[in-house]
Formats: structure tokens, C-alpha cells, sequence
């Protein structure tokens, strides 16, 4: 039977769909799928961060404005966190007298829009996320980047003059550890440059 309606259909009409129809849909569906899925995130053991977990821990000599100079023991742990990565660096700082100042400082991080940039997560907004420091409000606002084998972490901190203060920490990987280089920067002079190398630790 005929369906005379707007669209018509023949009597004999089988409903089967030709070979190449069928291949045109099957290809439409699978761009649909491929389009809706988003990108397939990659395996904990592909990410370029896993290559940085771990335990490290150096020593550097830093100068002092007199010209003398003194021993620091530097350590520096990275670990898995959440989505992203936590860096925890201490530095501990052999006084004259024989004690020990110690400044221990840990940032989590969390992937950005933009691939291979984290923003730090160090407090939470008024829906509960979280977000960066405030640099307006005498905080530092910290990012960090992975470039290569380099896990870099910037600083930027705005001085009570309005100027701008940053602090860089590049961390190298070599087959033993890491190069360490920290660099400090005012208004775009270098103030002070420290090399260390990390060993990285069992466990």
C-alpha cells in the first residue's frame, strides 16, 4: 500500500538501506561521538608530570651582600594531586650559632584552559573553588609550566610601591635528580641567581 501523503513512498519498497548509506551514516555517527566525547585524557603514566614525582633533596652556597656566603640545604617533593600536582620545597638555612631556619612552602596546582600551564590552588572563592592568590592584596600569584624536562613555578608578587617583584624556580630533570635555578627579579633587574643540584631520594 501507498502512503500519498508529502512524502511518498513506493508499495514494494523493502526499508533496506543501501550499502553506501549505511557507511555514510556509521561515519557521521562516529564524528558525532568523537566530537561530544572531547579529548580522551591520557594515562597517569603518559603524563609529562609523572616523570617529575618524587624526592629531592641538594645543597647551594648563597652569597651574602657582605661577600660572605652560607650553606642551605635545599628538598623538594612533587606529588600527584587531584587533577594536577602539589610541589612542596623546604629550604633550611645553617645559622653562625649552629642552629637551623627552616621555611617550608607547598603550592597545589591544577590544570588550566591552555595545555601545559597550571594555575596555582592555594585558597578557595565563594562557591568553594580554588583559586589562585590575590597579587593586589600583598599575596603571591603563582603559576607554574612544563617545558620540555622543565617544571618551571613563577611568583609574581606586586610591592607596596606598585612595582612588581618575581621569583622563578626551574627544575630540571636529569638521570640523577634535578637542576635546580632559582632566579630573582625586580623590576626587570636580576637581584639574585642560585644554582643547585638535587639528588633525587628513594622512596
Amino acid at each position: 500500500m501507498a502512503y500519498n501523503g508529502r512524502h511518498q513512498f513506493d508499495a514494494n519498497h523493502t526499508g533496506t538501506v543501501p550499502m553506501t548509506h549505511r557507511l555514510r551514516l556509521a561515519a557521521r555517527l562516529v564524528a558525532l561521538a568523537l566530537l561530544f566525547a572531547g579529548p580522551v585524557p591520557a594515562a597517569a603514566g603518559d603524563s609529562p608530570l609523572s616523570a617529575f614525582y618524587g624526592v629531592y633533596a641538594g645543597e647551594a652556597a648563597i652569597e651574602r651582600d657582605d661577600g660572605s656566603s652560607s650553606m642551605r640545604s635545599l628538598d623538594v617533593v612533587i606529588r600527584p594531586w587531584e587533577r594536577g600536582f602539589s610541589v612542596v620545597w623546604t629550604t633550611i638555612r645553617h645559622r653562625k650559632d649552629g642552629s637551623l631556619d627552616r621555611k617550608t612552602h607547598r603550592v597545589n596546582f591544577a590544570p588550566s584552559q591552555r595545555d601545559s600551564i597550571y594555575r596555582s590552588a592555594m585558597k578557595s572563592d565563594m562557591f568553594g573553588a580554588l583559586v589562585p592568590l590575590d597579587p593586589l592584596k600583598g599575596e603571591p600569584y603563582i603559576w607554574s609550566r612544563i617545558h620540555g624536562k622543565t617544571l618551571t613555578v613563577y611568583a609574581l608578587h606586586i610591592r607596596d610601591d606598585g612595582g612588581y617583584e618575581m621569583q622563578v624556580y626551574d627544575r630540571t630533570l636529569t638521570d640523577k635528580g634535578l637542576n635546580l635555578t632559582f632566579s630573582r627579579w625586580r623590576e626587570g633587574e636580576t637581584v639574585r641567581v642560585i644554582k643547585a643540584f638535587l639528588r633525587r631520594q628513594a622512596g
